[in-house]
């Protein structure tokens, strides 16, 4: 990647709409949208094809992950079709008993760029992603596009900087986290606002830290469990854009559907590091017990 340069990126930040395929349709007129307004780098949310499963725990549910060879050359094609480069997140059944949350990265040609399972795996009352999801063997790798290399995580990734760390220390020019994280209707107003500045916050933390642009793409609206043992979850949206100062370039709403097209400038991050070598001043022969559960 040229270090002169900025790409215009886009992020979806939808609903899911009745069904499967109505979900996919309404994604499309989004992303047609956000390459007609320049968009070269167009970012989906955490396992945008569907609804958001986790919810709830049923082994039916493993079923939707019998598709994802189909859907690796669906949106295959789309990358190839609206010449862009496309950050997926799938449900991927690696064998019977081994399920993954997995974003896929495609190249403008429809080219599988690379792929990342989600490393960490999140176990709470409507997120019980630990009940389908396996953790993560890829470890924390960039991976290598035509318009840079992409630093993708997802969601729970969000609140570890040792993940972000890692992405930065092997060269990625931007962290990107496709996200599934809403509140309860029951939650106080005032715990609702703490939990989205916390979920802000330490983003904007991470890009700081590592002098690096940060995306993250959330869904939004309210998905009911199915199985009514809880009441459901409305997605808070929210989802942003910051600069390697962690200065805010876009921020969506907390209740609509939108498109967010947004320059990058990645030459700001050798400016940044020059003036604030953070990682030049690691003292890396004093962190050996970061290995470890808890020191006791």
């Amino acid at each position: 990647m040229s270090k002169n340069r900025s790409i215009k990126i886009g992020l979806i930040q939808q609903s899911y709409f009745n069904s499967k395929k109505e979900t996919i349709q309404k994604t499309l007129q989004m992303i047609k949208k956000a390459k007609i307004a320049g968009a070269e780098l167009i970012l989906l949310q955490e396992l945008h094809q569907d609804r958001y499963f986790c919810i709830n725990q049923d082994i039916e549910n493993f079923n939707k992950a019998d598709s994802f060879q189909k859907d690796i050359k669906f949106w295959s094609n789309i990358a190839k079709k609206s010449n862009i480069v496309l950050v997926t997140s799938l449900f991927e059944k690696r064998t019977v008993g081994i399920y993954h949350n997995t974003a896929i990265v495609f190249e403008k040609d429809g080219t599988i760029a690379g792929k990342y399972r989600k490393m960490h795996i999140p176990d709470d009352p409507g997120f019980y992603e630990k009940f389908y999801f396996t953790q993560g063997d890829l470890g924390y790798e960039p991976i290598q596009t035509s318009i840079g290399k992409l630093g993708v995580l997802i969601c729970w990734d969000q609140w570890y900087p040792e993940a972000a760390r890692l992405m930065a220390l092997k060269g990625a020019d931007i962290l990107i986290y496709p996200t599934a994280i809403g509140w309860f209707d029951e939650d106080t107003k005032k715990e609702k606002a703490n939990q989205l500045d916390a979920w802000i916050t330490v983003q904007r933390g991470h890009a700081i830290a590592n002098g690096l642009p940060l995306i993250a793409i959330n869904r939004v609206g309210k998905e009911l469990d199915n199985q009514k043992t809880i009441d459901g979850i409305r997605f808070w949206g929210n989802s942003f854009v910051v600069d390697a100062q962690g200065q805010f370039i876009a921020k969506a709403s907390s209740d609509k559907e939108e498109i967010i097209v947004s320059q990058i400038d990645f030459t700001m991050s050798e400016k940044i590091r020059k003036i604030w070598p953070f990682l030049r001043d690691r003292r890396i022969e004093t962190y050996f017990n970061l290995n470890k559960r808890f020191i006791d």
